[in-house]
């Protein structure tokens, strides 16, 4: 009886151990979410060293967060405006999500209780300057800076404790500049970029932004989502958003900056990129190929056939063509004489004399055709007799012109009487007519 007795005791408490225990694990998960033990929830926290890693984000640098397959990091831009902040934060509280929220230095100074709330909610406060200018690509350093400590004093002036400020820092716009980030970096703040974004800040609508949200993180499997809480549209896309984390198997991260008292989270440089290279993966990654500048534009010779190192026992097996020609030059063969002859009667032989192009050409036209009409005939004469006319006339002056080359020029002073002798002579010669000699066409052609 004494052995059954606490046999059954000893039973009794093994099941009651069980009860508690099995109990103990729901009301665990409803301490870390209470009230809603289906949230998705947060679950880690990534702690980053900023001097180690300074710029992440694949949308415009190498690196990214140190995140596992399905794991996602929210972020949000331009706040906190009080009207669609609150609902944001209101979202994320009953799904016990935490993010990341980069602050615009002007809401901070309008609504520094909007701050507050973050970090009261245990959300990760960043900067994003002071007015968001869309020119931190293109302005002074002087003035990026400005803006830079612009954003961090009134941001930290809205806090209760300032050192809650993580020394996180997005450009607006993403404009980004090497100056800017190295300004930054000095500073021992990192430099946000993403890996995909929603593009709520457009005019589309709210199902756009989350079907956006859902097809870039589906496309990379993890990575940095780029929000904004000032959007009407992107508090009417959150909550499916975090309805479609959920069912696909996706994780909350949250980043935190490593203090003294919170070293940073022990990761290998691999995981900060995006697709880290596996031994299951192949990966094939091609050097680019350098810009060579030739000094020498020159072809190179063809090659010969004692190039080749051919060998006497092998030359046989050559096309008999090709080894019967390799030696011999080529060359062109001797024109015909009668590929100059010009034949009588053309254009070239009748604009060789002094014949018009127009007046040429018509002879031309003539001879060819022999057995015209009497008509195109009799106005191949007239032409004919114009010519000749026109011929002889030029004909009598080139004949005149030598006379008068072959004359001396007597440059020495004449005496009065030489001078009046010389003119009787001129006046002679002027009076009396000069023979003209008509060219004959057909003799000459």
């Amino acid at each position: 009886m004494i052995g059954s007795s606490v046999v059954l005791r000893t039973r009794s408490w093994i099941v009651l151990c069980l009860g508690m225990l099995s109990v103990g694990s729901p009301a665990a998960l409803a301490a870390d979410c209470p009230g809603h033990p289906d949230a998705l929830g947060t679950s880690r926290t990534l702690v980053v060293d900023p001097r180690e890693h300074p710029r992440i984000g694949t949308m415009q640098y190498r690196e990214t967060l140190p995140l596992k397959d399905h794991e996602v990091v929210l972020t949000f831009d331009d706040g906190p405006l009080p009207k669609y902040s609150n609902q944001v934060l209101k979202i994320l509280a009953d799904e016990c999500i935490k993010a990341t929220f980069f602050i615009i230095g002007n809401q901070a100074k309008a609504n520094p209780e909007g701050v507050r709330k973050l970090v009261a909610a245990g959300h990760t406060v960043g900067t994003h300057s002071m007015d968001h200018p869309l020119t931190f690509d293109r302005m002074p350093i002087e003035k990026a800076e400005a803006e830079i400590n612009g954003g961090i004093e009134w941001t930290s002036a809205a806090m209760t404790d300032p050192s809650q400020l993580a020394p996180f820092f997005r450009i607006p716009g993403l404009m980004r500049a090497e100056g800017v980030e190295n300004l930054l970096i000095s500073r021992g703040i990192q430099v946000w970029s993403a890996d995909f974004p929603a593009d709520d800040w457009r005019h589309v609508s709210s199902d756009r932004v989350y079907q956006l949200a859902i097809q870039r993180l589906e496309a990379k499997g993890k990575g940095i989502l780029l929000l904004h809480d000032i959007q009407a549209r992107t508090v009417a896309a959150l909550p499916k958003i975090i309805r479609d984390l959920k069912a696909r198997g996706y994780r909350i991260v949250h980043v935190v900056p490593a203090t003294a008292e919170r070293p940073a989270t022990p990761t290998t440089a691999v995981e900060w990129l995006l697709h880290p290279p596996t031994e299951t993966t192949p990966i094939a990654r091609w050097p680019r190929v350098p810009n060579f500048v030739f000094t020498q534009t020159r072809m190179l010779p063809a090659p010969a056939l004692a190039d080749l190192n051919a060998r006497a026992e092998h030359q046989p097996l050559l096309p008999r063509r090709t080894k019967g020609q390799m030696d011999i030059a080529s060359t062109l063969p001797v024109p015909d004489r009668d590929l100059f002859a010009i034949p009588e009667g053309s254009v070239e032989v009748l604009l060789s004399t002094t014949l018009s192009r127009r007046a040429a050409t018509r002879l031309a036209m003539a001879a060819e055709t022999p057995h015209a009409a009497r008509g195109k005939a009799a106005q191949g004469n007239a032409a004919k007799g114009k010519t000749a006319r026109l011929q002889g006339r030029r004909t009598a002056h080139a004949a005149a012109a030598p006379d008068h080359a072959a004359q001396p020029i007597d440059i020495a002073p004449k005496s009065t009487a030489a001078k009046r002798t010389a003119a009787k002579g001129a006046a002679s010669k002027s009076a009396t007519p000069r023979p003209t000699r008509v060219a004959s066409l057909k003799k000459r052609a």
